[in-house]
Formats: C-alpha cells, structure tokens, sequence
C-alpha cells in the first residue's frame, strides 16, 4: 500500500473565494459561504488540501508577493476557527509577457502546467494518480490531466462560461455548481489504492 496521501488541489480565485479581478486588497476577499466546511470534510476524509494559483498580477505590478502571502494567512485563520488548515499553498507569479522582467518567464508552475502540482507531491508526500484538482477553469482541467489527476470544474467564478466554450480534446471528470458539489462527488468516487 502506498505511504503517500491523496490531495485535492484547489483553485483559489472563482473556487476557494469569490473571484474579485486581481484581488489586490484584503477587503475584497470573500470566500464562498461553503469554503471552509469543504476543506474540513476533505481533510477529516484524509485528503491533503492545497490550494495551486496563478497570480499574474504580481508580475503584471499589480500586487506584490508579500500580498499573496498575506491572502493565504487570512485564509488559513479563516479555516482555524474550526480547527482545520490547508496542507500547502502554491501560486505562480511569472507571465511569459510580464511587464516585470523579473517575472517575464516560461515557467513550469503556470498553470495549466503541472509545476506546482509536482512540487507539492514532492514537498507534501502526495499521490498524485489518487488526487483531485478542482477549478473554475480550462486550465485547471488541463493541470489535472498534465498531472494525471482527476479533474472537476465548478460553475463558480468563470465555470458556467468555461462549460460554455468547451475546449477540444479535453473534458472535466466531474462538472459542479460548487467546491461543496465537488467535495461530495470526491468522496463518492475515491480512486482506490492500488495494492
């Protein structure tokens, strides 16, 4: 039996809280009323919960890194009032045509490349084959089969649109209302461990 966990990989802005634009101050983030209560089952289930973001607004100048961090921690206090954390918290600040040279990279954290995915099975001992990445978007879905992951969009944030404008060759293992829509579907259909 594998010694590694199954995580659920989180898309923040749309599928963790309200998607606000570049949310570039605290102000503006709302998580959805179901958000916390959704980490909470995953993790009593024995999922690792991490959320995996693209944050080009930090290499657009728009917000710095400090801030994304800063986000993260209200999100972790948010979920601590109940006891409960999120494993790991990835982002990507770079954009192939950032306007801050610094950020100006092809990288492999950008979603939909699996980058952060990878580094998180690294860092945490997940399993990737028996995780989950949920998302709003197309390149959620993408990470998820770049990762070889299940894949479940959401109809929060741009879900609704994206299932609208479907993309060739490629297509979501579970389409939801919710994170909560996609919590239950998760722990209706567990991939089993292989022994």
């Amino acid at each position: 039996m594998s010694g590694l966990r199954p995580a659920v990989f989180l898309d923040r802005d749309g599928t963790l809280n309200v998607d606000a634009g570049y949310l570039d101050c605290k102000e503006r983030l709302i998580l959805f009323p179901w958000s916390v209560e959704s980490v909470r089952l995953l993790r009593r289930a024995g999922y690792a919960v991490v959320v995996v973001t693209n944050q080009s607004g930090v290499a657009r100048g728009m917000l710095k890194e400090a801030f994304v961090e800063e986000v993260h921690q209200i999100i972790q206090s948010q979920l601590a009032d109940i006891g409960e954390a999120l494993d790991g918290h990835y982002y990507c600040p770079h954009e192939p045509s950032a306007s801050i040279e610094a950020f100006r990279v092809d990288c492999d954290c950008r979603k939909p490349k699996p980058g952060m995915v990878t580094r998180a099975a690294r860092d945490l001992g997940l399993d990737v084959e028996r995780s989950v990445v949920v998302g709003d978007k197309w390149s959620d879905i993408r990470l998820a089969n770049q990762a070889g992951a299940r894949g479940v969009l959401v109809r929060t944030g741009y879900g609704r649109s994206q299932e609208q404008n479907p993309q060739e060759g490629l297509s979501a293992d579970a389409v939801v209302d919710t994170l909560m829509d996609a919590v239950n579907w998760i722990l209706r259909y567990p991939v089993p461990v292989i022994q």
